[in-house]
């Protein structure tokens, strides 16, 4: 009877312990290194720096199982580099990209299954070994000679069901949209942001990023000019690359904001919700103007700013 009624004190003892004090499931959060350019095109364009600060907050509103941490350049910390789950590269492009001297170092850690996420100029290397080592990891890239890079307003009539694109409503932005680009013939290639370009994007001569037969025919025969994409990668691994992001202003877009932060969570294999990300307050235009490589110009107009990117700011800080 002892041996009971000890066994039976014991059990409403753990029964009171475990009502008391619920088991706290901790989750290990995912980790998003992102790396910044140097100083480019002066202010409110390549902001590299800036633009992620403002990609890091709205993440980090959005989900509490997201670590993001923001450098200058590739990190000399290579511990950065070995935890991420993700890895954004927001920088000048070509023969200036910062990860050329990082390729193979690059490449090990996407082998791995790490997610990779390229803005704006990021989305080129060199033509060559180079450009066809980020079609492999990225699933596309700017190759100069076929790509172009005019200014325009992509109208972004609808989106495919993605998770990149929960919470997206179709929107128009003027940037610096890149297309015809070099897309991978492997794994899995997603379209994203799609608009038809119109014929003024042609109106520079031929060059290695102002245009090309090939380019020509294709805009004169109205076909959808793919901008934004998904990949994943046939050995694991998920990436984004995005066109946009020439002008800072346009992270002010809930839209443009909210699709980036979804790839970047997604690209990290964070799970995200129906609605898409939350993102925490709209950003103000106080908010935009901090963290950029520039001085604003003495003539800077904040209005003058919303009302030529259609932005519905708060203008205080």
């Amino acid at each position: 009877m002892r041996a009971r009624s000890l066994l039976a004190l014991c059990f409403g003892i753990v029964a009171t312990v475990s009502a008391c004090c619920p088991v706290v499931h901790s989750v290990e959060p995912k980790h998003v290194l992102m790396m910044a350019g140097a100083p480019s095109h002066g202010y409110g364009a390549h902001e590299h720096f800036a633009g992620l600060k403002v990609l890091q907050e709205s993440i980090e509103a959005s989900s509490e199982d997201v670590e993001v941490t923001v450098v200058r350049g590739w990190p000399k910390d290579e511990a950065l580099v070995a935890k991420a789950d993700a890895i954004v590269i927001y920088c000048d492009g070509g023969k200036r990209h910062l990860a050329i001297p990082h390729l193979e170092k690059l490449r090990d850690k996407m082998n791995d299954g790490c997610g990779l996420v390229c803005l704006h100029y990021a989305v080129e290397m060199e033509k060559g070994p180079s450009g066809d080592a980020l079609v492999a990891l990225l699933g596309g890239h700017f190759e100069i000679n076929y790509s172009v890079n005019p200014h325009w307003i992509g109208d972004f009539k609808s989106m495919p069901e993605h998770a990149v694109t929960r919470g997206v409503k179709p929107f128009a932005t003027n940037d610096e949209w890149y297309f015809h680009l070099r897309f991978s013939d492997q794994g899995k290639v997603t379209p994203i942001l799609a608009a038809v370009a119109p014929e003024d994007t042609m109106r520079r001569p031929d060059g290695e990023h102002s245009g090309n037969p090939s380019v020509r025919k294709s805009v004169a025969a109205g076909e959808l000019q793919t901008v934004a994409w998904t990949y994943e990668r046939p050995e694991g691994g998920r990436a984004f690359g995005f066109t946009g992001g020439h002008y800072h202003w346009n992270w002010g877009h809930d839209d443009v904001r909210r699709l980036v932060v979804n790839a970047i969570r997604w690209a990290a294999t964070d799970e995200v919700g129906d609605s898409g990300s939350s993102m925490g307050e709209s950003v103000t235009v106080g908010e935009l103007l901090e963290n950029q490589d520039y001085d604003p110009p003495k003539n800077f107009d904040a209005e003058k700013i919303k009302s030529e990117f259609k932005l519905d700011l708060v203008t205080a800080p």
